[in-house]
C-alpha cells in the first residue's frame, strides 16, 4: 500500500494503475486486477509489467496524488470513498453519463489531461444480470440511499429503461436533492422518493421490483437491516452493494423470505472489469478476476 510520501519516491518501471481511498487497507481490487493483468500478458505482451496498487490518501491530498501519479507513469486511477465527487474539480474532461451521475470512479491520464468515467453503473447492471438473472429494463427499482453510490446506480437504471424508480433515504434533504437532479436529466420518467422508516411504496407486490442497497449499512457485522419488512414484501429481488466477511442483515432476511439475493462482490468485480477495459482497451478476463476473489474470500 502506498501513501503520498511513498508515491513521491515511487520508482517502479512499467505502466502503473491504482485505487485511491481513505481508508483503503480493506480494498481487494489489487488482488483481482493484478490477476487479470497477468493473465492478459500472454495475449497482449504490451501489458507486461502493468501493476495495480492501493493508495491511501485523505481528501486534502487527492489533487497532489493525481498529479504525482501522472508524473510517475500511471495510466489511470480508480477512486473510492471519499473521492468520487471531490475529484470532479480536478478533471479536464468527463464522460457524459458520469456527468449525469455526478460521480467519477475511474480516471484516465492522457496527453489532453485527466478524463473521468464511472464504471459503477456497468458494475451494477452486470451484477444484477449475472447474480439475480434479471434485466433492469421495464422493472421497478427501489434504491436505498442517496449518496454517491446511489447516484451512479440511479442514473444507470434510468439509462437502462427501468419502469419506475423509488429512492428511500433517512435524510429528506439529501433525498430531495437527488430527486431534483434526476428529474432534471430525466423529466419524463417516473421517479419518486420515500423516507426510510416510513416505507410508503406505491408499487405492486407482484411487480418483480429489484431492491438495491446503495448505503454502507451492513459493513459492520451488527448493523441492522437498512429497510423494513414492509418494503421487502413488495420486491422480488434484492442486491446489496455491501460485501465483507459476514452476511449482512439484508441478505440474511431476504434469503429467509425466499427472495433471490446477492451481496456486492460481483458489482466490485464487474466495475473493475470495465475500468481495466477503459485503461487497456482490451477484453478483460472476468473469470480470472472472479477466481481470484473467490480464492481470497475462501481464505477468510
Amino acid at each position: 500500500m502506498l501513501q503520498i510520501d511513498g508515491l513521491r519516491s515511487f520508482s517502479l518501471s512499467g505502466t502503473q494503475l491504482g485505487v485511491v481511498g481513505f481508508p483503503i487497507t480493506h480494498s481487494i481490487s489489487p488482488i483481482f486486477q493484478n490477476a487479470a493483468l497477468r493473465a492478459m500478458e500472454s495475449s497482449y505482451p504490451e501489458l507486461k509489467g502493468w501493476t495495480y496498487h492501493k493508495i491511501e490518501a485523505p481528501v486534502e491530498q487527492l489533487k497532489a496524488v493525481i498529479e504525482l501519479a501522472q508524473k510517475k507513469g500511471f495510466r489511470g486511477l480508480n477512486l473510492t470513498i471519499p473521492h468520487k465527487v471531490e475529484v470532479l474539480q480536478f478533471l479536464d474532461h468527463i464522460d457524459p453519463v458520469a456527468e449525469k451521475m455526478g460521480a467519477v470512479n475511474t480516471l484516465v491520464f492522457g496527453e489532453d489531461g485527466v478524463t473521468g468515467y464511472n464504471s459503477d453503473g456497468y458494475g451494477i447492471t452486470m451484477a444484477i444480470q449475472r447474480k439475480l438473472g434479471v434485466e433492469i429494463r421495464d422493472r421497478p427499482i427501489v434504491m436505498i440511499g442517496a449518496g454517491g453510490a446511489s447516484r451512479a446506480a440511479c442514473v444507470q437504471c434510468l439509462e437502462e429503461g427501468c419502469s419506475e424508480l423509488w429512492i428511500g433515504n433517512r435524510s429528506v434533504e439529501r433525498l430531495e436533492a437527488l430527486l431534483t437532479r434526476l428529474r432534471r436529466f430525466y423529466p419524463d420518467r417516473k421517479v419518486g422518493g420515500f423516507q426510510l422508516g416510513n416505507d410508503s411504496l406505491e408499487i405492486n407486490n407482484d411487480s418483480g421490483a429489484i431492491l438495491i442497497n446503495a448505503t454502507s449499512v451492513g459493513l459492520k457485522a451488527d448493523d441492522p437491516n437498512p429497510v423494513g419488512l414492509d418494503t421487502l414484501g413488495k420486491v422480488g429481488y434484492v442486491y446489496d452493494m455491501v460485501y465483507g466477511k459476514h452476511t449482512t442483515a439484508l441478505v440474511r432476511v431476504a434469503s429467509q423470505l425466499g427472495l433471490p439475493v446477492s451481496n456486492g462482490l460481483s458489482m466490485l468485480i464487474y466495475q473493475g472489469e470495465r475500468s481495466l477495459q477503459i485503461w487497456t482497451e482490451k477484453p478483460v478476463p472476468v473469470d480470472v478476476m472472479t477466481a481470484a476473489v473467490d480464492a481470497h474470500v475462501a481464505s477468510y
